[in-house]
């Protein structure tokens, strides 16, 4: 639940859908804010329609959607992967798809990306694999843009990067 997941649910909350969320650090002042439910990862599975994922990848989060967690999910459940593709376990999602373990998957990132041709996802007609474009819109590419500056800046002028990712070689959280 950071800022993509966040925004994620705004919009999702404007549809009326009832939102819960799964992050190792609960967040009772977001809780609030958007009226929704912390689970255990495992209960959110079980009881969720819509899964959608927007966590880094790390060694936590790598393959965090495997077949087991595949199977945990209703048999009506779609999967949105926008985050990264070795979160979710490529064979295990076939499997799934063609099983009918899921509904459904929607994919702006793979493992590997790009899927080689002939790859099985695309031959599912309850696939829907894009080509990483999630990010593709003006506004976002000029921000992406902007951000690299300000790194870029701030790094040549010995300061903390604004858009560090790792913040942990500042010795900081």
């Amino acid at each position: 639940m950071g800022k993509i997941g966040r925004a994620v649910a705004e919009r999702a909350k404007g549809f009326g859908l009832k939102i819960v969320y799964f992050k190792p650090k609960r967040e009772p002042q977001i809780e609030a804010a958007l009226n929704m439910r912390y689970l255990p990862l495992d209960d959110l599975l079980r009881e969720s329609d819509f899964v959608s994922l927007h966590c880094p990848l790390t060694e936590q989060t790598r393959g965090l959607i495997d077949e087991a967690a595949l199977r945990k999910m209703k048999r009506t459940a779609i999967l949105v992967n926008t985050s990264r593709g070795p979160i979710v376990v490529t064979g295990a999602l076939v499997a799934a798809l063609k099983e009918g373990w899921i509904t459904s998957a929607g994919l702006d990132v793979t493992d590997p990306e790009p899927l080689p041709k002939g790859h099985p996802l695309y031959d599912l007609p309850n696939c829907l694999v894009l080509p990483h474009i999630g990010s593709a819109t003006p506004g976002t590419r000029r921000r992406m843009a902007e951000m690299a500056c300000e790194n870029l800046l701030a790094g040549l002028e010995g300061r903390v990067l604004p858009n560090c990712v790792n913040r942990e070689v500042y010795g900081t959280p």
